[in-house]
């Protein structure tokens, strides 16, 4: 807790609650207190953010408010940081890295670079919520507070209709035992929910009818409502834990210790404890406890606990790693490059935490129309009570009862959990597939795209480029080309430097021994190689220095029309050859931009590269193009695009942030820089471009999912209020248009955990 201008930033963990208006009684009861402002609830990372001015109210008075909603409260200390959520983006943020490409010319990276709506009393999830304990987590629904409750309410019943059956006379009485027993612990906390200026919600109307029922001799009735309200109460709960339980398994992948290299020797430390900088030893068979770089050691790293890459990946010496990964052969030293409050998986937490601020347009508008509705049926329900018997002398029990029966049916609950219980089961869906999107706006906005926007390096291609050609000159063969060549590049970590020193590796072609290398910006690399210079340079600087005539110069021209880059290789005044290089197209991209197509989405590519090497990679995949574009012309095309409709960016690059923020969703690409991730909108870890028509798949399903909750939650509700006020319908079946109604959407909402995105059609 941090004091800023005389306030307290205070942060608690609250556990028990199961939907959006359980973080809305608590927010509404803790902003009503004296020196509370900025109040943040998140239900998937059960934690209450406020400051606090305590010269007007203590913190203790906070806790027990919460409390007295029905829900446990504790500070939320380190070790419940471990345990579930680490620090939020507003409280640790990160670093931005620079993250920087070299390319020769045209290379597309460059240099470049809303509070939550408040939300109204919907009358559900809170007092009378059997909440969830922390210590039900990890068992079977019959093993948890809700569970026992629906089970003692189900034998109530049971025994009830047992009594009755058996003794007529008493059984009356067994259904007036069963409805007071089931309803006691509704009846208490809706009392104190009323205590603190929240007279409508769920359990007021619940003790209101479950009482008059009793009044009226609809004791049975009163009974079963009970039951189906708990049944409700359970698969609401399930839904939240499942959706809870994802990021919870993502926190548990890092490992609590790590084998710290210190001095030439390891100990065994706590992985919260590294720091950047660090050397760590990982075993075989050991999860990496830290994002970091490899520095000595090549073995395959299953990545799938993080991205939901299946298939294990060589990583050696420079390469990075995720936190949660899984080293699979070799021992490997890595360099601790972020800290544990950093790394991807507390990455992925913090993209929930935030994604819970960005609510969809659609579950604002059902708050809206929420904060109405509820007040307005129990109106309704006081006219149809009151009009008939005093206007026109009608018996007061059946209005009272057709009146108790409006009241049950004019809870939202179903309505209200009808978009968090779909925002929840698909970004769910998402994270295990290495999806990651932040929160409900994204994904509505996603649903609506018709064109996306494609860097080009490290996007749609590797970002690793690959010698494709050698052309030899005079008598030198391909072997000497390569060795003069992989001498000069020696110790650059130049990407086309990589490239001709990873060809001449699995040539089997050793460098000739050089020194004094040297840099011509823009133009190559110079170094004495043996006992004389050699060159690596362009065909044009080349050709002004006598190491390449006319007609290689032309070769190398018809290279780069290939969208492929020439670099010549020449002694003093010596041509020796050219070596083409080339980044190629990720393997999926092609069918990547299929999908879409059939989709009805449109692809272009925006690039920084020159048009020749943007018009091949554009023509083999089947795409429009723009090039030589640089961050602000990217900019200026988002925003020409958005005027036709929702556009999508992907981008991996820091100078893709501004087109990224502009875009309706900005998708940053998991091995991207991370101001791209967190100017984002949703991320891909995998690096799959495939994934990108997965995202908007499951957008789409999630979007479809919504508009089917919706209209069962008001269908049944309109469907029932008409029969409840008609005389045709009673008490039980009023609460199953709403509790029924909640099972339904949340049962719906489920589904969407085993939805897959990748799936065609």
């Amino acid at each position: 807790m941090t004091a800023l201008n005389g306030e307290t930033a205070c942060d608690w963990t609250v556990s028990g609650m199961d939907c959006g208006s359980c973080a809305t009684k608590i927010k509404d009861a803790v902003a009503r207190l004296p020196g509370v402002s900025g109040v943040e609830v998140g239900i998937m990372t059960e934690r209450l953010r406020l400051t606090l001015d305590e010269a007007q109210t203590g913190r203790d008075k906070i806790e027990k408010t919460v409390r007295a909603l029905g829900y446990q409260i504790a500070p939320r200390a380190a070790s419940a940081k471990k345990e579930f959520v680490l620090p939020a983006a507003d409280a640790a943020k990160e670093d931005v890295g620079a993250h920087v490409d070299h390319d020769h010319e045209g290379h597309d990276h460059g240099p470049g670079a809303d509070a939550p709506a408040k939300r109204d009393d919907s009358g559900h999830g809170s007092p009378g919520h059997v909440h969830d304990d922390p210590a039900d987590r990890g068992k079977r629904w019959y093993q948890t507070g809700k569970g026992k409750l629906v089970i003692f309410t189900a034998l109530l019943l049971g025994a009830a209709w047992i009594i009755e059956y058996l003794a007529p006379e008493i059984g009356k009485w067994a259904f007036i035992a069963a409805c007071l027993m089931g309803v006691a612990p509704v009846a208490r906390r809706a009392f104190a929910a009323l205590r603190i200026g929240q007279p409508f919600t769920i359990e007021s109307l619940m003790t209101i009818a479950a009482i008059g029922a009793l009044f009226i001799n609809a004791a049975e009735e009163a009974a079963l409502v009970v039951f189906l309200f708990a049944v409700g109460e359970v698969l609401e709960g399930v839904a939240a834990g499942k959706a809870r339980d994802g990021i919870r398994a993502l926190a548990n992948l890092v490992p609590k210790t790590a084998l710290l290299e210190v001095n030439g020797t390891t100990k065994e430390v706590s992985a919260a404890s590294l720091f950047v900088g660090q050397m760590i030893l990982v075993r075989p068979g050991d999860r990496i406890p830290a994002d970091g770089e490899i520095s000595e050691g090549t073995s395959g790293v299953d990545e799938s606990p993080v991205t939901g890459e299946s298939v294990p990946k060589t990583r050696g010496p420079g390469d990075s790693v995720f936190a949660g990964s899984i080293n699979t052969e070799a021992a490997l030293r890595v360099k601790v490059t972020k800290g544990p409050e950093d790394n991807t998986i507390a990455r992925i937490i913090r993209l929930v935490e935030e994604a819970e601020e960005a609510r969809a347009p659609t579950e604002r508008f059902i708050d809206r129309f929420s904060r109405w509705y509820m007040p307005a049926i129990v109106a309704v329900a006081a006219l149809v009570v009151l009009v008939p018997p005093l206007a026109f002398g009608q018996l007061w029990d059946v209005w009272v009862y057709r009146g108790l029966a409006l009241l049950l049916i004019g809870c939202p609950c179903a309505l209200v959990i009808s978009v968090p219980a779909s925002i929840a089961s698909a970004m769910s869906t998402g994270a295990k597939r290495g999806l990651l999107m932040k929160g409900g706006a994204v994904i509505e906005a996603a649903a609506k795209v018709n064109r996306i926007a494609f860097d080009k390096t490290g996007t749609l291609t590797h970002g690793r480029p690959k010698v494709t050609d050698l052309i030899t000159f005079g008598t030198t063969t391909e072997a000497e080309l390569m060795a003069v060549a992989a001498g000069v590049e020696t110790g650059s970590s130049h990407p086309l430097a990589i490239a001709i020193l990873n060809k001449a590796k699995d040539a089997g072609i050793e460098a000739l021994p050089s020194r004094d290398a040297k840099a011509l910006m823009g133009k190559g690399v110079v170094a004495t190689v043996g006992e004389a210079s050699a060159w690596v340079a362009s065909p044009r600087y080349a050709m002004e220095n006598g190491g390449l005539d006319g007609l290689g110069l032309r070769q190398a021209t018809v290279f780069e029309e290939e969208g492929k880059t020439a670099v010549a290789v020449f002694r003093e005044k010596t041509p020796l050859g050219l070596i083409a290089m080339r980044d190629e197209p990720r393997n999926d991209a092609k069918d990547a931009v299929r999908q879409l197509t059939d989709m009805g989405v449109t692809s272009v590519i925006l690039t920084g590269d020159n048009p020749r090497t943007a018009a091949a990679i554009a023509g083999g995949l089947g795409m429009e193009f723009q090039a030589d574009m640089m961050p602000e012309d990217k900019l200026k095309a988002i925003k020409a695009m958005s005027e036709a409709g929702g556009v999508m960016m992907i981008g991996d690059g820091i100078n893709d942030a501004p087109a990224l923020k502009q875009a309706s969703v900005g998708v940053a690409m998991g091995s991207g820089t991370d101001v791209a991730l967190e100017t984002a909108d949703a991320a891909i870890l995998r690096d799959r471009v495939t994934d990108i028509p997965a995202t908007i798949r499951l957008s789409r399903a999630a979007m479809a999912n919504i508009r089917q909750n919706v209209t069962i939650a008001l269908g049944l509700k309109a469907v029932f209020l008409v029969t409840s006020v008609l005389g045709l319908t009673g008490l039980w079946i009023a609460i199953l248009a709403d509790t029924g109604a909640t099972v339904l959407v949340t049962l719906n909402a489920l589904r969407l955990l085993r939805f897959n995105p990748e799936r065609e059609g």
